[in-house]
């Protein structure tokens, strides 16, 4: 393994002729692995699938009982749009909904905001009104589909619509199942998609949590990621220590508001992200599981079993996709979606092969989510609970991933838990970031098609194109929405929703009573804005 001088969590830059093989997490790879490189005490640390610390699995059938939940994540243009993608997803086999924002949305802005100009519908579905969502959702059964929201900042605003429509269509709040991702503190780290300082925008994540004990008990309160962090460039290592963190960081927040935790924790949710490295990914996931049922039964004493098992989505790499020869990408999908299912995961979303130039088109997708078809119902990957377990090579690489996690964990630990530690997290990421393309540039690790086995001819990919006019429509649909309401109410209820944000009282309450009197999502996002104010780094 890694010497004591190595960087624990990062590869070392050693050149393409160093004999040496490692993980992106600094692993050293052996040639041959042998019974002597098993823990002494791998039993204890397996126990059965289903059983503390659940390193096989959270259920003791797994997907001999279900397969997991066959997700696509889109999202684009306008909501009718996005909602014939829905309808086809789920006639071509997706068992679940993943729906994509745009970032106006993601910010919290109306499309009219003069911020929003030319973002309107590009990166995703524009919601600006209960109006969309409603148009999201026509014809799609909200008692019969588990749909995962990847919002943070906005998360409440667009779970509290999501909950009007399913009002609409009859279904009963406690009926909708679904996710909001809901994790502000990776925003900081990784990502930038944030509104509000941390105060505020905890406090918003943790009155999630208690209005959905209370009213929606079957919904994930927050999907914590570390996706993002490997998107940014961080190692295995790095996004399951940095993950769990913040689990623990949530955890901590949840309880200082008074919350139970056997209430909250049996909702918690994660989100990792999956690499090529098939051996790693999959130690990745059984290590995560294992450590995260330690932290909440010795660290926080849950009792609950529940409150205990680590349950996650897994999104196969964006930034592992590339443009050159973008048919590669999908035999990367497949050892991605590979390594998840090996690993244990309860939901995954296997990307488009065009995704490095565009947004999926249908084709795309339909091979994204067939890949996924295939792993199922052809590979073998979901005959057996976890079938690399016992392998010298993945038990040894379980065991450091868990070593080295506990390490980096600790580290946050001492500066005082997520919050504070969010310029050393941002610091190692950036670190490890520039070690992969260092490794890349010098040919130590091979992309093919990029750095190796390059194709100097032009290849013509049909790509996803934007009606231009999309933008012009959908501020032309909100200046009616406007239009057509009370706008004395509308101003009362912003009055209330900022009265609350000064006070203690849950803030979804009065949210929800806004947007089902018609204001809109940058209308009650301002509101918590003139209260909280807007989050500027230090850094």
């Amino acid at each position: 393994m890694a010497t004591a001088d190595e960087h624990r969590t990062i590869a070392p830059i050693v050149g393409p002729d160093d004999p040496r093989r490692f993980t992106d997490s600094g692993i050293e790879i052996e040639p041959l692995y042998t019974e002597e490189d098993l823990p002494a005490d791998l039993p204890a640390r397996l126990r059965e699938p289903g059983e503390y610390p659940f390193a096989r699995g959270v259920h003791r059938e797994m997907y001999r009982q279900r397969l997991w939940t066959m997700r696509q994540y889109a999202g684009y243009s306008s909501a009718r749009e996005s909602n014939e993608r829905y309808r086809y997803l789920l006639a071509n086999g997706s068992t679940g909904l993943s729906m994509a924002f745009d970032l106006p949305t993601q910010l919290g802005l109306d499309s009219d905001d003069p911020r929003s100009l030319g973002e309107v519908g590009r990166t995703g579905v524009a919601i600006d009104s209960i109006e969309d969502m409603r148009a999201a959702f026509d014809q799609i059964p909200l008692d019969q589909v588990s749909t995962s929201m990847t919002i943070n900042a906005p998360a409440s605003v667009l779970l509290l619509l999501y909950e009007l429509v399913g009002d609409e269509q009859g279904v009963a709040a406690d009926q909708l199942r679904g996710t909001t991702q809901n994790d502000i503190l990776k925003e900081y780290i990784a990502r930038g998609n944030y509104i509000y300082p941390p105060e505020g925008a905890i406090r918003l994540t943790t009155d999630l949590f208690a209005y959905c004990d209370e009213r929606m008990p079957r919904w994930n309160t927050v999907s914590i990621s570390g996706y993002h962090f490997r998107e940014k460039g961080c190692s295995a290592v790095q996004e399951v220590a940095f993950t769990l963190a913040n689990g623990i960081a949530y955890v901590r927040a949840a309880l200082n508001a008074g919350l139970e935790i056997d209430r909250f924790a049996p909702r918690l949710a994660f989100f990792f992200n999956g690499h090529n490295h098939v051996f790693q990914e999959v130690a990745k996931f059984r290590a995560a599981r294992r450590m995260w049922a330690q932290i909440m039964r010795e660290r926080f004493g849950a009792q609950d079993e529940r409150s205990w098992r680590l349950r996650f989505h897994t999104q196969t790499g964006g930034v592992t996709l590339t443009a050159q020869q973008p048919e590669n990408n999908i035999v990367r999908v497949a050892l991605q979606g590979f390594a998840a299912v090996c690993g244990g995961t309860q939901s995954l979303h296997t990307n488009g092969y065009d995704e490095a130039l565009a947004l999926p088109t249908e084709r795309a997708a339909r091979i994204a989510l067939r890949t996924q078809q295939i792993i199922g119902y052809e590979s073998g990957a979901a005959d057996t609970v976890d079938p690399f377990a016992g392998s010298y090579f993945v038990e040894a690489l379980t065991d450091e991933v868990e070593t080295r996690g506990w390490e980096l964990i600790e580290k946050v630990d001492r500066l005082g838990g997520s919050v504070k530690a969010i310029e050393f997290m941002t610091a190692e990421i950036e670190e490890s970031a520039f070690g992969y393309h260092e490794r890349y540039r010098t040919e130590q690790d091979v992309v093919v098609g990029v750095n190796r086995f390059v194709d100097d001819a032009l290849e013509v990919t049909e790509i996803l194109r934007l009606d231009p006019e999309a933008e012009r429509g959908q501020l032309e649909r909100l200046k009616a929405f406007k239009a057509d309401r009370d706008q004395e109410l509308v101003e009362r209820r912003l009055q209330e929703v900022r009265a609350a944000a000064r006070g203690s009282d849950n803030l979804l309450v009065p949210l929800r009573q806004a947007l089902k009197d018609r204001c809109s999502v940058g209308e009650t996002c301002g509101a918590l804005r003139d209260v909280f104010g807007e989050y500027r780094p230090s850094f």
